[in-house]
């Protein structure tokens, strides 16, 4: 899985290993890969910490290869990895759209393509993509995240409908506020009104989304394809 190194990913990694999966755990964070994973390790699991860049074709290649190599196969994948640039549109720069995108939506379809021929060959395989509450209801300042989360639910829908009959499923995580480092850049104010208008009351935890990714990956899930999950204490509304 990728964008594992802290926050939701870390949590996922730890969740599916937990439940008896080993984990390649892929960041551009080596040291932060390397913690989760003895994280994983100290938990009884096993893991593997790879550096990668989900921009580069040849790095998630290598992640791939790195991970058939020490297990002989790829079942899941979990596309985590992702960055946050907020701009209202009169304020986004060409470098922070094309990082944005090029993590959240082009990392997404090149791990994809990277573990399609494991998964292929064993006839079975999960797909799970990160997208985001905002994906589906926009936000203020959010122009390229908002964009390449919507385009995650996009990737999978299509997944969903290729590879559903070769065995393949494929869906897609859409969490809301949840306690990592990256909402709690948010002013402290701007939150309160978030928490105001979720009917839970409160933020989730990164837990929480865990285990919608265990759930989905596992063969509880099996008829589960095209399907976008939302984790957000019911902000959707």
């Amino acid at each position: 899985m990728t964008g594992a190194a802290r926050g939701i990913g870390a949590a996922t990694a730890r969740a599916l290993a937990a439940a008896g999966a080993r984990v390649a755990i892929v960041d551009l964070d080596a040291a932060g890969a390397e913690r989760t994973a003895e994280q994983v390790g100290a938990a009884g699991g096993e893991a593997l910490a790879i550096a990668g860049d989900v921009t580069d074709p040849a790095s998630v290649l290598k992640a791939v290869d790195a991970t058939v190599a020490a297990w002989g196969r790829l079942d899941i994948l979990v596309n985590n990895a992702g960055v946050l640039r907020d701009a209202t549109l009169g304020r986004v720069t060409d470098e922070d759209w094309d990082l944005t995108l090029g993590v959240n939506l082009r990392g997404a379809m090149l791990c994809a393509r990277a573990a399609l021929p494991h998964m292929l060959a064993a006839g079975r395989g999960r797909i799970l993509s990160a997208t985001s509450l905002v994906a589906r209801t926009g936000n203020y300042g959010q122009t390229a995240y908002a964009a390449s989360k919507a385009g995650v639910i996009g990737l999978t829908r299509a997944w969903a409908r290729e590879l559903g009959p070769k065995g393949i499923t494929a869906n897609a995580v859409a969490p809301g506020f949840i306690e990592t480092e990256m909402v709690r850049a948010v002013p402290p104010k701007v939150m309160e009104q978030v928490v105001a208008r979720t009917p839970a009351g409160r933020m989730g935890r990164p837990e929480e989304v865990a285990h919608v990714y265990l759930f989905l990956a596992s063969d509880l899930a099996r008829f589960v394809n095209g399907a976008v999950v939302g984790v957000d204490g019911g902000l959707l509304l």
